[in-house]
């Protein structure tokens, strides 16, 4: 559910008090523990926390007119999400997340709602939330950018190494042979048809010149 928001003030003014308030406690969270490059604003119809264009001139990759994404935070129609492209970037930082969730909640009977990145609560009880400082405080710019370069990156095509040694040679060989059999053949064949044309042609163009010759006037006066 993406706000019309330009602002996080407005953004926040806009919720419910119920949304508000763990919303705005888990924000004091994020901003406590984040590195003073990324900025804070309005992002995809959320409270988004990202790498400005200044220290990350790329942006991000599925649209390099937006700074590259690290932590969002949106009221959605049924939870509030928090999410971590921090966490996207890296399985390690995955396996940790979910275990230190895991042990900050043990007792508690609730268990961690989490997507690829998207961690999703209803109640701000849910949430332990000096785990999600950690997570934020974990990863600085340069690690974040480095992470995202390398869960980014493709690699190269490989180009198809050409075959070498006695068998690739007697098979190019036999290629080779089969083509110039292929050719010959289709030559052999178009030759005859071509002369029986070429004579069918002759014997037609001669009966017309000796019929043209019979319906000439010269012949039928000296018939008369």
């Amino acid at each position: 559910m993406q706000s019309k928001a330009t602002t996080v003030r407005q953004y926040l003014d806009a919720l419910p008090a119920d949304r508000r308030k763990p919303i705005e406690a888990v924000r004091r969270v994020i901003r406590a523990n984040l590195d003073p490059r990324y900025q804070e604003g309005m992002q995809y119809g959320m409270i988004g926390y990202f790498v400005p264009h200044s220290v990350y001139p790329p942006g991000y990759h599925c649209d390099p007119r937006q700074p590259l994404p690290f932590v969002g935070l949106a009221s959605q129609k049924n939870h509030m999400a928090i999410y971590l492209y921090c966490l996207y970037a890296d399985p390690a930082e995955v396996a940790w997340f979910e275990q230190a969730w895991t042990e900050a909640m043990a007792g508690t009977g609730k268990k961690l709602d989490m997507g690829k990145s998207c961690v999703r609560f209803r109640k701000l009880e849910d949430v332990p939330l000096d785990v999600v400082g950690q997570a934020v405080k974990r990863a600085p710019v340069d690690v974040f950018v480095a992470l995202y370069e390398a869960a980014t990156r493709r690699p190269a095509a490989r180009a198809s190494k050409p075959k070498t040694g006695k068998k690739a040679a007697k098979k190019s060989a036999k290629k080779a042979r089969k083509n110039v059999k292929k050719k010959t053949a289709k030559k052999t064949a178009k030759k005859p048809a071509t002369r029986a044309a070429k004579k069918t042609a002759k014997k037609t163009a001669r009966r017309s010149k000796a019929t043209a010759a019979r319906k000439t006037p010269a012949r039928r006066a000296t018939r008369r």
